[in-house]
This record gives C-alpha cells, structure tokens and sequence, in this order.
C-alpha cells in the first residue's frame, strides 16, 4: 500500500512540475508517466484520464487546510463568528496558495485561458468543500439566535463566491483598491440581511 501511494503522489509530482514549463492542453499522460519514471500503463492503474490528475493534484494541494476548515463545523463551543473567520482565512490563505503557484507555472501564467480553466477547477473544489462546513455554522449561529438568516446554504455559497472570485482576480481583474471596496460591500450586505453586530466581519476586508 505504501509503494502505491508513492506511485500516486509520484504522478501527482510529475504534473505538478510539468506544469511549470506547459500548459495542461500540451502535456500528454505518456509525458506524465515518462516525468514520474514508470510505463503509460502504469499511470491507467491509478488514474482514468489526465483531467483525473488534475482534479487529484488540486486536491492534494489544498487538502489540509480544507480538512482544518470541516473540523472547525462540530466544534460548536467556539463562536460561530470566529469559526465563520477561520473558515474564510482558509479562502483566502486557498487563494494566495493558488496566485503563489500560478507565478511558477507558465500555463497559468502566460496563458489567460488556461489560467481561466484551471481557477474554475480550483474554485469549484474549494467551494464544494467549504460550502457545508460554512452552511453548518451559519446553521448553528441561527439557532442559537446569533444570526438571523432563512438560507444558511444560499448564504454561505454566496460569501465563497464572492471571496473566491474577488481574491483571485483571474475572472475578474482588478486593483487592490477595487477588491478591498467589493468585500467591504459584502460585508455590510451580511450584517445588515442577518443582523450580525456591526464590525463583527471586519475581519474580510484585511486582504
């Protein structure tokens, strides 16, 4: 078990780095497989296709700060608006994990629509898992009378969304000015449709 999970993250290795010098659409599972130092068929054994290494490479990269984020949902004695806080520093850390990745990979860097395709990849996974543990707090804050909200899911997407796109600007460019006006326009919709205290979300706008 452990040599094949040496294989799996030797692959996932192998993308990574060839992603530095290519873009997604040029590189080849033979390619791949030649980079991680086994045979094409090997590469079938534990992956379907390449798009598979992407998505497993994504998963990998923001794997532990997702997990801290899905503990943070049953740990109902700290507040819900610090773990609502916490829950966003991982955005936002997800973000600049991403951004610090892009200026070493030639796709994502020089090619605006391969960078536009692997940020929907990120942003779909990022959002997918975060939108639950989000949707619980904000579920338990509502309970608790704390906030005051009838769509805890709709909400907590909304707020990944937003985040998502504005700290990373791949969609839509924009100066730090710009971003910091957005999520500042966010925060105010969120104290004012759910009735959180004032200045309880300042936290968002510290990009």
């Amino acid at each position: 078990m452990s040599g094949g999970n040496n294989k799996y993250n030797n692959i996932l290795d192998a993308l990574h780095q060839l992603l530095k010098d290519n873009t997604i659409q040029n590189i080849s599972v033979s390619d791949i497989a030649k980079k991680a130092g086994m045979g094409k068929g090997s590469i079938y054994y534990y992956f379907p296709s390449k798009e598979a290494i992407l998505d497993a490479l994504i998963i990998r990269n923001y794997e532990d700060p997702i997990k801290t984020a899905k503990n943070l949902a049953s740990q109902t004695e700290i507040s819900p608006f610090t773990r609502m806080a916490m829950i966003l520093q991982v955005c936002r850390s997800s973000s600049a994990a991403f951004l610090s990745q892009s200026s070493t990979v030639s796709g994502i860097g020089s090619n605006a629509q391969e960078s536009a395709f692997l940020h929907q990849k990120y942003m779909n996974h990022l959002i997918s898992e975060l939108k639950p543990c989000l949707t619980e707090i904000i579920s338990q804050g509502i309970a608790s009378g704390d906030i005051h909200f009838e769509y805890p899911a709709a909400l907590a997407e909304i707020v990944l969304i937003v985040l998502a796109v504005t700290l990373n600007h791949t969609f839509l460019p924009a100066t730090a000015e710009d971003s910091e006006n957005t999520i500042r326009g966010l925060v105010t919709l969120l104290e004012k449709g759910t009735g959180i205290p004032r200045g309880t979300l300042n936290y968002l706008t510290c990009i």
